[in-house]
């Protein structure tokens, strides 16, 4: 089944915002490095680099369906970042939106009797699950440090150990 109209419209809408993602998450990681953080910036930038793979992956089932996938334009951005827990609210607030976007093309995707893409929608529904909790996690862990340079310390040498090999 070819994609098309409101569909195609909708994936290509996803296809720019993982994009705009991975730019929130590299900007994230610009701000952590130049608090001295550099295991919160490599953390940022290992969340950077998988959602370029979520886009990819929006892009591979458009194209595999013989839609045309097109970059819309993204926004300035405007995070103003003054600490950790500011970040992290800012990742948060970035997965919730994302994962309202992937929920709206999948009730569009049923809606239209789109079978082919639940499986995609399935994938993306678990991760933004787990995405959302993972730094949910985090946000909470950032509360408990709250000032604490010691904890901030510890928890940047724990999330610098991350690399990019997660999911």
């Amino acid at each position: 089944m070819e994609l098309t109209g409101k569909l195609e419209e909708a994936f290509n809408r996803q296809v720019t915002m993982e994009q705009e993602a991975s730019i929130t998450y590299r900007q994230l990681a610009v701000e952590m490095e130049l608090a001295d953080l550099p295991g919160i910036a490599s953390w940022f930038r290992a969340q950077a680099e998988e959602e370029l793979e979520h886009r990819d992956k929006f892009i591979d089932h458009m194209t595999d369906r013989g839609a045309r996938p097109v970059f819309q334009a993204i926004p300035a951005n405007e995070l103003k970042i003054e600490s950790v827990l500011d970040a992290f609210e800012a990742s948060l607030a970035h997965e919730i939106k994302v994962s309202e976007a992937i929920r709206d093309i999948y009730r569009l995707s049923l809606e239209a009797g789109d079978i082919d893409s639940i499986p995609l929608l399935n994938w993306f529904v678990d991760e933004q699950v787990e995405e959302e909790a993972t730094v949910g996690e985090i946000i909470g862990r950032v509360k408990r440090i709250g000032n604490d340079g010691s904890g901030i310390l510890a928890l940047d040498r724990e999330l610098g150990s991350r690399g990019g090999d997660e999911d």
